[in-house]
């Protein structure tokens, strides 16, 4: 037996669930796993298990930008390394805002573990598949954004059963760092790409104001990874408590839309264009902004995303050895290629044009 088999055997006893029977989800791109524990009273669990030293340190909020880089890609992208009481400091939070996270049932941070509720299994994208209509699950998930947002401002740090944790802004530092992720792997993946010094320093220029933009406007909680592989219908709920938010550890300020770009431009899934027209039009109703100011940012945000998407994928598969994630490449490039024809991303439009032929757009 391991000594981390140990650590969950000896966690789930002192939790007093020594006796549930144990059985382990499927493995995502993450270093987190997770057990669904069943109670010999029939009842579910979800077992989160993140060892802390499986990943680099997270940012401290007093580094600079040379600290960061110099700490490794959480510190550089403010990631949370996947820490239990960052999921639990800001599951406190969401819930407090009227959301639905689930409830932490033991937490033991320093070893990485905790039990929480489970939601089932009911992911938008599985039910959706399964044939629900998929338009009111985006606006419900439209509806909690909404309410998250409304929340407002936040101290420097959220409190939750696990400790505190500091909320940190997605600046320009990790927004420009995501996109240096494409410049990186792609040539990786596609040898014949030659992105030389002058090519990645004309990059950084095209990206820097956008990444600053980023920054500036970034004044709400956002989940950073939402979508429909992370959200769960709960119908027996109630309005927007009817969207079940997970695998939220990675929380930052923000700008509002990119939590928006994530949910519309889904990676994974192709959401009709006419569904993400209402969506982000009854996301700015709802919050009465500017709908042609948010949707430029939006355009701008989505694209410097999918640079990044495009680099992380691209990093998964000639790095790591997993190419299943080749198939979501050509529905990124298809939201980065239409976003680039919109007004605002000329400069970074023209890049591509000189550095990345259409070929390798796949």
């Amino acid at each position: 037996m391991s000594d981390r088999e140990q650590q969950r055997l000896d966690f789930l006893k002192a939790a007093g669930l020594a006796d549930a029977v144990r059985a382990p989800l499927p493995g995502d791109a993450s270093t987190r796993r997770y057990e669904r524990l069943t109670t010999a009273a029939g009842a579910t669990l979800m077992l989160m298990d993140q060892p802390p030293a499986a990943e680099s340190r997270p940012c401290d909020p007093s580094w600079t930008p040379e600290q960061r880089r110099a700490a490794g890609w959480n510190a550089v992208a403010r990631l949370s390394a996947g820490r239990i009481e960052a999921f639990a400091a800001v599951a406190e939070h969401m819930r407090h805002a009227g959301l639905s996270t689930p409830d932490i049932i033991a937490v033991d941070a320093p070893a990485g573990l905790a039990v929480i509720e489970d939601f089932g299994d009911d992911l938008f994208a599985r039910v959706i598949e399964a044939g629900e209509p998929q338009a009111p699950l985006y606006l419900a998930a439209v509806d909690a954004l909404a309410r998250l947002h409304m929340a407002g401002l936040l101290p420097p740090t959220m409190q939750g059963p696990a400790g505190e944790w500091p909320l940190l802004t997605y600046d320009a530092v990790a927004l420009q760092g995501g996109a240096d992720l494409f410049v990186e792997w792609l040539p990786k993946l596609h040898p014949d790409l030659d992105f030389g010094p002058d090519a990645i320093e004309e990059w950084r220029a095209v990206w820097a104001p956008l990444a600053a933009m980023g920054e500036q406007k970034a004044w709400v909680v956002a989940h950073r990874d939402y979508h429909a592989e992370n959200l769960i219908w709960l119908p027996e709920r109630t309005h927007h408590r009817r969207v079940g938010l997970i695998d939220f550890q990675d929380a930052v300020l923000a700008h509002p839309v990119w939590d928006l770009h994530s949910l519309l431009q889904d990676a994974r899934r192709d959401v009709p264009p006419e569904l993400e027209k209402v969506a982000f039009d009854h996301y700015c109703e709802v919050m009465m902004v500017d709908r042609e100011a948010y949707r430029r940012d939006y355009v701008a945000l989505a694209a410097l995303n999918e640079t990044r998407i495009l680099g992380v994928f691209a990093r998964l598969i000639a790095r790591d050895g997993k190419p299943r994630y080749r198939q979501f490449m050509p529905r990124v490039w298809a939201h980065l290629d239409a976003n680039l024809r919109q007004p605002g991303l000329e400069d970074v439009a023209g890049w591509f044009a000189r550095h990345v032929p259409k070929a390798r757009r796949e």
